[in-house]
């Protein structure tokens, strides 16, 4: 384990920037101060991250989204960023001089893993608010942004303002992926968690035709190895960026111990009638039926032991509900386990606090509907 003494904070480098500053840390002290001060709300996060950077502790303090569990904070060490950044960096060539635009809350590891890029690598970074539709008030071109799909989908028209774009947070949907398909800006969905300092592992969603073949692996950035458990559970070396061997429960296929394919989470995994199913696979198959924002899951049923149950975020119509019940029943990619038993609409579904759905929560408003 890393101790004060082994760990000396990298020199700002000496191309960065940051909102058309060339600061040193002393001046960067005062910038961050400043956004405490009289900033935003975004400006008072990034200040309040930039001022315990620049600190002599040699971790920081960070929230996981709670996406699949409580939100708990946990310590990740400063070095193990720095190589973070370092690994992003090489993986997707943009080294120093490269311009970003931060438009991510820096209050979670994403946000704060642009501005610690930009820090290390060189790059000129600006600021802005983080909000769903991002590039609405941008009028200059960027190499480098990093975007949640909520972002991305309010973002397409403004697309040619990105030269290059990761999009995590959450997986992207096929809509969303069928309508970027054509666009010049290279988009590339990530695949990470706080434990592992933002991504380790990225695929491009809307590659030339040439490189459709292996597009929906997810590779490896560089110093990580990957296998699997005895669940088919992805397990991550990365030894730059944790101490320990970490083991997910993301269900993947895995190709070679640096490409692997997402099939969904074990903890979601559902067993009826004695077949395992899984919910995210039956999703990307409903996405081009489906509108509104929904997910699969399941309830107990006592000849099955758990059907399959679809859950969308709208109100109760009945029209509609024949409408999707019959595409459902029509759709050919489904196998017969995987038709939905019930279809349930909720009005709004529970998030985090950065917008993820919360599924067991929501599933539990459903016994107080009716179809």
């Amino acid at each position: 384990m890393q101790t004060r003494d082994t760990f000396s904070l990298p020199e700002i480098h000496s191309s960065f920037m940051i909102n058309k500053y060339a600061p040193d840390r002393d001046e960067l002290k005062r910038i961050a101060y400043g956004f405490m001060k009289d900033g935003e709300v975004y400006e008072q996060e990034a200040g309040s991250f930039l001022l315990d950077w620049l600190n002599d502790k040699d971790y920081i303090v960070v929230q996981t989204s709670g996406s699949t569990g409580k939100p708990k904070k946990i310590k990740v060490y400063k070095q193990h960023m720095v190589n973070s950044a370092k690994a992003t960096g090489k993986f997707f060539k943009s080294e120093e001089g490269t311009t970003a635009l931060l438009c991510l809350p820096a209050n979670y590891i994403a946000g704060k893993m642009m501005l610690i890029r930009a820090m290390v690598l060189g790059w000129k970074i600006d600021l802005v608010p983080p909000k769903t539709n991002p590039l609405d008030t941008v009028y200059k071109q960027y190499d480098f942004c990093a975007m949640v799909p909520l972002q991305l989908d309010n973002s397409i028209n403004r697309l040619h303002l990105i030269k290059k774009l990761i999009v995590g947070g959450g997986p992207v949907s096929e809509n969303l992926k069928e309508l970027i398909q054509g666009i010049k800006t290279k988009i590339f969905e990530t695949y990470g968690m706080t434990e592992t300092v933002s991504h380790i592992a990225a695929r491009r969603i809307n590659p030339k035709k040439k490189d459709k073949k292996d597009a929906h692996y997810f590779k490896a950035l560089p110093n990580i190895t990957l296998s699997i458990d005895n669940r088919n559970c992805l397990v991550i070396k990365a030894p730059l960026l944790n101490t320990n061997t970490i083991v997910t429960n993301d269900v993947v296929e895995l190709k070679t111990y640096k490409k692997f394919l997402w099939k969904g989470r074990f903890d979601n995994v559902i067993n009826s009638g004695g077949v395992k199913l899984y919910p995210e696979e039956i999703e990307t198959k409903l996405q081009l039926l489906i509108g509104h924002r929904f997910f699969v899951t399941s309830l107990p049923d006592d000849a099955l032991g758990d059907k399959v149950v679809l859950i969308i975020e709208r109100d109760y119509n009945k029209i509609a509900y024949l409408t999707i019940e019959d595409a459902i029943k029509n759709l050919k990619t489904l196998n017969k386990y995987e038709i939905p038993k019930e279809i349930y609409f909720l009005p709004k579904f529970v998030e985090t606090n950065n917008g993820k759905v919360q599924r067991n929560q929501t599933l539990s408003l459903v016994s107080n509907t009716s179809v």
